[in-house]
C-alpha cells in the first residue's frame, strides 16, 4: 500500500513538474494594420500578408489544442503598446508577432527571427527552424534585436520575419496562399517543439 502510494506521488510530481513548463495560449502579433502599410511594393501589401498569415496560423494552433488571442483581426491599427500590452495580459503565454521584410535592396531575401531575452532564444530557434524546412528560403538567421513588442515583453516573445516584399522571386512567392500556408505551418510546428522543450525542462 505504502509503495503504491508513492508511486502515485512520484507520478504525479512529474506530470506537475511537465506541466508547470507549459504554456496554454498563443498571443498571434500580425504587424502593422490600416495606414500603416508595412512594406509594400505596388499592390503587395505587407499588413494584408502578415493578417492572412496570422490567421493561418491561428487555425492551426487551434486545431493542435491550444488558446490563441489575436492583437488584431481585420485591417486596423494597433499601436506598439497596445500590442505588447494584449500579450502581457495573459501570464502563461507566448508572444509571436507576424512581420513580412522589406529593403531597398531588391537582391535581399530570405526569413529570419528575432528575439529580444535570452528566454526567448530557444522559441525563435524552434519556430525559424521548422519555417526554413516548410518554406525552404534563404536562411538569414535567429537575431537578437530590440523591437517594440519583444522588448517590452513580460513573456517569451519573438517577431517574425517572412520574407522580403521588395525582393520579386518572393513577392511572387508570398502572393500564393499556398506559401503563407507553409510559413503558418513551420511556426506552428516551431510553437510545438518550444511547448516539448518547456515541459522537458530544456528552455524556461
Amino acid at each position: 500500500m505504502i509503495r503504491s502510494l508513492l508511486g502515485l506521488c512520484i507520478m504525479l510530481t512529474g506530470t506537475v513538474a511537465a506541466e508547470a513548463g507549459a504554456f496554454r495560449t498563443v498571443v498571434i502579433d500580425p504587424g502593422h494594420g490600416a495606414g500603416d502599410l508595412g512594406g509594400h511594393y505596388g499592390k503587395v501589401y505587407e499588413k494584408h500578408l502578415a493578417l492572412d498569415t496570422s490567421m493561418r496560423l491561428e487555425h492551426y494552433l487551434k486545431a493542435s489544442g491550444y488558446s490563441t488571442v489575436m492583437t488584431r483581426r481585420s485591417d486596423v491599427f494597433i499601436s506598439l503598446p497596445r500590442r505588447a500590452a494584449i500579450g502581457n495580459s495573459y501570464a502563461n503565454s507566448i508572444f509571436v508577432s507576424i512581420h513580412y521584410n522589406y529593403t531597398w535592396k531588391t537582391d535581399v531575401s530570405g526569413l529570419e527571427t528575432y528575439y529580444n531575452s535570452a528566454r526567448s532564444k530557444p522559441l525563435a530557434s524552434a519556430i525559424h527552424s521548422r519555417m526554413l524546412s516548410r518554406a525552404r528560403c534563404f536562411n538569414r538567421g535567429v537575431k537578437y534585436a530590440r523591437y517594440y513588442v519583444i522588448r517590452n515583453a513580460q513573456n517569451p516573445a519573438v517577431l517574425v520575419e517572412c520574407g522580403f516584399v521588395s525582393n520579386s522571386r518572393e513577392r511572387e512567392r508570398m502572393k500564393e496562399a499556398g506559401y503563407r500556408d507553409e510559413l503558418a505551418r513551420g511556426i506552428a510546428e516551431g510553437i510545438a517543439d518550444y511547448q516539448a522543450l518547456r515541459r522537458s525542462g530544456r528552455a524556461d
